[in-house]
């Protein structure tokens, strides 16, 4: 237990990370390559399109189950709100709760009331389980995981009226 002085280590780092985030005084800043900084869907959407990317690294790489689901996760709320983003009226800011995705994903017509809930359902039994909870993420659920974000990704990208952004293609 902390005394009230934390290790110097923990607090350096610390700073750093926040100045990262700050951009401030750090010259040229040095942006992730693919993520496109035009409109906010087309940074979503490629945001997306590199969380793919990590999944197949991951994949190829050993047994990362546990990062596997989470960054799948990730993809799938990246590209429903690229879709939202782009087809509506919705902000970034409107996307600030984990779940609001999949149920936005309905309610503009993505995907109808019963996947949209399952999808909902799903990230909240069992990503909260697997990165929360006691349990331990398997082999199969993370190559489902892996196909449920491809799937959604690409007919996300299929619905955006506007082309040429997804880095998938």
């Amino acid at each position: 237990m902390s005394n009230g002085s934390d290790p110097a280590a923990v607090r350096d780092a610390l700073t750093r990370a926040q100045d990262a985030f700050e951009m401030a005084g750090r010259g040229q800043v040095e942006f992730e390559a693919g993520i496109s900084g035009d409109d906010d869907w087309e940074t979503q959407l490629t945001k997306a399109c590199r969380l793919l990317e990590v999944v197949d690294a991951l994949q190829s790489q050993g047994d990362y189950f546990t990062a596997v689901i989470e960054v799948c996760f990730g993809a799938i709320e990246r590209s429903i709100e690229a879709y939202a983003l782009a087809m509506t009226n919705d902000s970034l800011q409107d996307f600030q709760d984990h779940q609001f995705s999949y149920e936005r994903a309905h309610q503009i017509g993505l995907f109808s009331k019963e996947t949209a809930e399952e999808m909902k359902s799903l990230y909240s039994e069992n990503r909260t389980e697997s990165y929360y909870g006691g349990g331990r993420p398997t082999g199969e659920q993370a190559k489902a995981m892996a196909e449920l974000a491809a799937a959604v990704h690409q007919f996300a990208v299929d619905q955006i009226r506007e082309g040429g952004v997804c880095l998938c293609e």
